[in-house]
């Protein structure tokens, strides 16, 4: 077996429509497919800026709420500059749960909260750096 590519990534959600308009709204991805799997879940892909990989979002309600463990996943996002995308985000309400912090490559980051209790990452990268 030979893996080529990373495609995607699937995250249970338990309000699709909260979710998308966090990924849209807060961080600015793009919802480029919605449908329904033959077994009843509702998916809703992701684009992420300057990447090929996708975001899927599946809510299945009859499965219940999802409850993601403390510390369990998140997603680790690259911006341009930290300290603009921290304003940004209290300009839309969204409290920083941890950072800034800056670690020993020199990048720079903070965590928010996304609904169902998944963290996201925001990365500052200092440049030719290759780890956070």
């Amino acid at each position: 077996m030979n893996i080529t590519k990373l495609l995607h990534t699937r995250m249970r959600v338990s309000d699709m429509e909260q979710t998308i308009a966090f990924y849209r709204d807060t961080l600015g991805l793009e919802v480029v497919d919605q449908k329904v799997s033959p077994r009843g879940s509702h998916l809703a892909f992701l684009a992420v800026p300057n990447s090929e990989e996708l975001i899927e979002l599946c809510s299945f309600p009859a499965s219940g709420p999802v409850t993601v463990q403390e510390d369990l996943v998140h997603l680790a996002f690259q911006v341009e500059d930290l300290d603009t995308t921290i304003k940004e985000l209290h300009e839309k309400n969204v409290t920083v749960t941890d950072g800034p912090t800056q670690s020993s490559s020199g990048s720079r980051f903070i965590f928010i909260d996304a609904p169902d209790g998944y963290e996201v990452e925001l990365i500052e990268r200092p440049p030719g750096a290759m780890i956070v």
